[in-house]
C-alpha cells in the first residue's frame, strides 16, 4: 500500500498523544511520505494544519489516530468514505475501537507498506433537520426533546412502519456504537460487519425495546 499522504492526530489535551505522534510523524516522513499533523502538533518536515476540516481538502492514503475511543470518533466526522485509518491507543485505557498499541506501530507500519492488511469497513449515519445536514457519525445519534418540563411525543417511521410514543429521545445506532450508549439503555450489541442500525427509546413513558432496522432512512417526528 502506498503512503504518499498521511495525517497524524492525537488526542486533545494528552502530552502522551502528542508526544508519540511526533515520533509516529518522523517515521512517515523517513519513508517519503507527506506527513500533515494537526495544531498543537509540530514536526520538522511535516505540514502543520490547524483543524481537521482542512483534511478533507486533502487526498489522504492514510490517517493515524493516537488515543482512544473518543479521538478516532471524532477523526471519522471529518473524512470521507474512502480514507482508511490507523488507530492507535495511547493511554491505557481499553479501546474497542484502537486496539493496536504504541509497542505494535513499527510492525504496523512495516504491515502497511506490504500491503498485508484486513480493511475493516463500518457503517455510518448522519443526520439532518430543517435542509441542515450534520456531520457523519461512526456510532450514533441522540435527539433529544427540547422542553424539559413536558415529555415529548415522538413518532418513528422507518420502511413502512410507524412507532409513536411519548420519551425524552431517541437514539440511532450503527453496530459500531451498539456496545455506546444505546447498549446501556437495554440495546442489543450488534456485529460491526452487519448493515443495520438500532433505534433505541429513551426513557419512554411505556416499555419500548430497542428495534433493529435496515441500514436505511429512518424519518423522526416530534
Amino acid at each position: 500500500m502506498k503512503l504518499n499522504k498521511v495525517a497524524i492526530v492525537s488526542k486533545v489535551g494528552s502530552k502522551e498523544s502528542e508526544e508519540t505522534a511526533k515520533d509516529v510523524a518522523k517515521k512517515f516522513l523517513a519513508i517519503k511520505s507527506i506527513v500533515y499533523t494537526i495544531a498543537p502538533i509540530e514536526v520538522e518536515g511535516a505540514k502543520k494544519i490547524e483543524s481537521l476540516e482542512e483534511l478533507k481538502k486533502e487526498k489522504l492514503d492514510l490517517v493515524v489516530t493516537l488515543g482512544g475511543d473518543g479521538t478516532t470518533l471524532r477523526v471519522f466526522r471529518h473524512l470521507d468514505n474512502d480514507t482508511p485509518i490507523l488507530t492507535i491507543n495511547v493511554g491505557g485505557n481499553r479501546g474497542i475501537l484502537a486496539e493496536i498499541t504504541i509497542e505494535e506501530i513499527d510492525e504496523a507500519i512495516n504491515q502497511i507498506l506490504k500491503d498485508n492488511i484486513f480493511l475493516d469497513k463500518r457503517i455510518r449515519v448522519v443526520a439532518s433537520c430543517g435542509g441542515k445536514e450534520f456531520p457523519l457519525a461512526l456510532n450514533e445519534i441522540y435527539i433529544n426533546r427540547t422542553n424539559l418540563t413536558k415529555t415529548a411525543e415522538i413518532e418513528i417511521k422507518f420502511q413502512n412502519d410507524t412507532v409513536k410514543q411519548k420519551m425524552d429521545g431517541v437514539i440511532i445506532a450503527t453496530p459500531s456504537g451498539s456496545t455506546g450508549h444505546s447498549f446501556s439503555l437495554g440495546g442489543p450489541i450488534l456485529h460491526e460487519s452487519l448493515n443495520v442500525l438500532i433505534i433505541t427509546p429513551v426513557a419512554p413513558v411505556y416499555r419500548l425495546e430497542s428495534i433493529v432496522v435496515p441500514d436505511d432512512q429512518i424519518e423522526i417526528i416530534s
